[in-house]
């Protein structure tokens, strides 16, 4: 059940309805028993809109992941392909339908996500299997619902294809994905954008409204606004470390569709005088999202502010076990009684949370300026916290003093130092973390001195291998590494007019925005505030500053279907972000839903949710086979 979805300001499940009504359709074309054979990148975007009872409801009894050589045996009548269009997946299929047993044929069908593609048709006819399926179709899953304020495309290199490939495919989809949004939540009357790959999403998504004129419900729009954001307008947040909860968790073990991978030691279940024995090795695995009432509340905290809150939760969970003392009659017992399993799953959730947060604290305290107050209540229930704590000074240090140089540049003090990152390049630092640094002090400079950058350059390649003078070479490409020009430096302009640094953010109980980053405020989600209030006419100057165009377009609403505000009632504003978006920025606009009197609240799109390592591993070729 996705209660999550009905949470938000829009029902994000009627969008999730939609998708599962389309699939159900598909497989019931596919009559009979069914094996699916997946592409591997699907299974996690697909799990967010049907789970495997739905699946099985349509006659699915198997499921592999698409691999070469013979798919294995299952006694099905249909055999479903679920793939992106790529042509080395084609080779893959092929391969698979050629090695077929002929004394017991089976039939064959693919359904394309998102998109049908001619070119692997060709391939598929190049290979000679092509007349070997009976359907071929395609699902049009553009925007999945993540949660109830978030949809993504997970586009993995829609970055990548827009700014380096210069291939439209994710801009075209982000287009038909806005247009199934507005069949379902009405039409979107006024359209704002800043940068080139914004200005072409609107163009398509204008021409399209021109060409299916008519043809679209009569619906009361839920959307007032759509913000169109490019990710190169603004470079420099993704590559800074975020510190919020959610971030910092997506940042050191990485999120994916909704779930993450944790190490299994924390939270080995121990039995009295088992000791440590049988540790488990499997990875724990857990879904993320707001149907958990503690990840709601502390997901989108400053991690400073994180300890604080667990403290506060133990201490609820801890006095409502207490009341069993307190129940004397039959009811007072039957009332605790019914509330038991929410108090256990309450109980189990924080234990979770504080196990993650000493992992992630693990990574980024420094022991000695410790200021995270974990557990002031619940220290009895994880006695193993001060030995753990104790335990991890070298990667803390080194989080600590990696954070201290993003600060450095990012406030514009001792931008042009070299030293920090040559000493990580000395001692072999992950090339990644090396790569964010560079590209980041870049960013803030404007670029970097001629001789600074052929140091780097020089560096990176000795130390980590020839192979990745084409990573060099993608990274200038698209911005993030380049020459010092003889142009004005506009990031301390911008940074002064747009306030993207607060002196002393609040990370306990913040009042802006800024303390995701404790202190850095977001480009992005700064100029998303400015246009709610007091607008973009009164920041003219930075947005000439900043890479492409800034535009307003206005649709025109039915007849009888303009929205009529109630007093006090927000806006609603969705803000899509066109090649990726970070968690801290994601927290930052629930941050301003969430603020007294704004008067907006944020829906949030993207074509990828995205970290500094995930987005510049997309810039890499062969970024697996090639990490030290």
């Amino acid at each position: 059940m996705a209660s999550h979805l009905f949470c938000g300001r829009v029902n994000l499940n009627i969008l999730r309805e939609a998708a599962r009504k389309d699939l159900r359709e598909f497989l019931d074309k596919c009559s009979g028993s069914k094996a699916i054979v997946w592409d591997e990148y699907l299974t996690g975007p697909f799990g967010l809109i049907a789970q495997y009872s739905l699946l099985k409801e349509h006659e699915v009894e198997k499921m592999f992941t698409l691999k070469g050589g013979r798919i294995p045996s299952a006694a099905v009548k249909n055999i479903v392909f679920f793939v992106r269009p790529r042509l080395e997946l084609m080779d893959i299929i092929a391969e698979n339908v050629a090695s077929e047993d002929k004394l017991q044929p089976r039939e064959f069908h693919i359904l394309f996500v998102p998109r049908r593609s001619l070119l692997c048709e060709q391939r598929l006819k190049e290979k000679g299997v092509l007349n070997s399926f009976t359907n071929i179709d395609e699902y049009i899953l553009d925007l999945i619902p993540y949660d109830g304020d978030l949809l993504s495309m997970e586009s993995e290199s829609s970055f990548r294809e827009c700014y380096l490939e210069n291939d439209q495919t994710s801009l075209y989809n982000a287009a038909k994905g806005l247009m199934t949004l507005q069949a379902l939540y009405g039409t979107i009357p006024q359209i704002f954008g800043k940068g080139e790959c914004a200005r072409h999403v609107a163009n398509m998504m204008l021409r399209m409204k021109r060409e299916f004129a008519g043809s679209h419900t009569q619906i009361l729009p839920v959307f007032d606004t759509l913000l169109l954001l490019d990710r190169n307008v603004d470079l420099l947040t993704p590559l800074a470390t975020q510190l919020t909860y959610e971030g910092l968790i997506d940042e050191i073990f990485g999120i994916t569709n909704g779930y993450v991978k944790l190490p299994p030691e924390k939270f080995a279940q121990k039995k009295q005088g088992e000791g440590g024995k049988d540790l488990p090795t499997e990875p724990k695995k857990l879904q993320l999202n707001s149907a958990e009432e503690l990840y709601a509340e502390i997901r989108d905290k400053n991690f400073n502010a994180v300890g604080v809150a667990l403290s506060k939760k133990a201490k609820i969970i801890s006095a409502a076990f207490e009341e069993r003392h307190n129940a004397k009659t039959v009811g007072e017992i039957k009332q605790f009684v019914s509330q038991l399993p929410h108090m256990q799953a309450a109980r189990g959730s924080l234990a979770n949370h504080t196990s993650i947060a000493e992992l992630i604290k693990d990574i980024t305290s420094k022991s000695e300026t410790n200021h995270l107050y974990i557990l002031n209540g619940s220290i009895s229930a994880h006695p193993s916290f001060f030995t753990f704590l104790l335990s991890c000074v070298s990667a803390s240090e080194d989080f600590f003093d990696s954070l201290t140089v993003e600060q450095e540049f990012m406030t514009g003090v001792d931008t042009d130092k070299v030293t920090y990152i040559e000493d990580c390049i000395a001692q072999k630092d992950p090339l990644i973390k090396i790569l964010r640094l560079v590209c980041m002090q870049s960013v803030c400079n404007n670029g970097l001195k001629q001789k600074v950058l052929d140091y780097y350059k020089k560096e990176i390649l000795q130390t980590y291998g020839y192979k990745h003078i084409l990573t060099l070479k993608n990274l200038e490409k698209v911005g993030l590494l380049k020459p010092q020009s003889t142009m004005r430096n506009n990031y301390p302009t911008i940074r002064k007019t747009l306030k993207l640094w607060m002196e002393d953010a609040n990370e306990q109980n913040p009042n802006d925005i800024s303390y995701v980053y404790s202190g850095y405020a977001p480009l992005s989600v700064r100029l998303t505030q400015v246009l709610a209030r007091p607008g973009w006419r009164s920041i003219e100057e930075v947005l000439k500053m900043l890479p492409g165009p800034h535009f307003e377009e206005r649709q025109q609403v039915p007849t009888g279907l303009h929205k009529k505000r109630q007093p006090g009632e927000n806006r609603t504003t969705l803000v899509f972000f066109l090649g990726g978006v970070t968690y801290a920025e994601i927290a930052a606009l629930r941050f301003l839903s969430h603020v007294e009197d704004s008067g907006t609240e944020y829906i949030i799109a993207t074509t990828k949710l995205i970290n500094g390592t995930s987005w510049v591993k997309s810039l890499m070729d062969n970024p697996e086979e090639n990490l030290p």
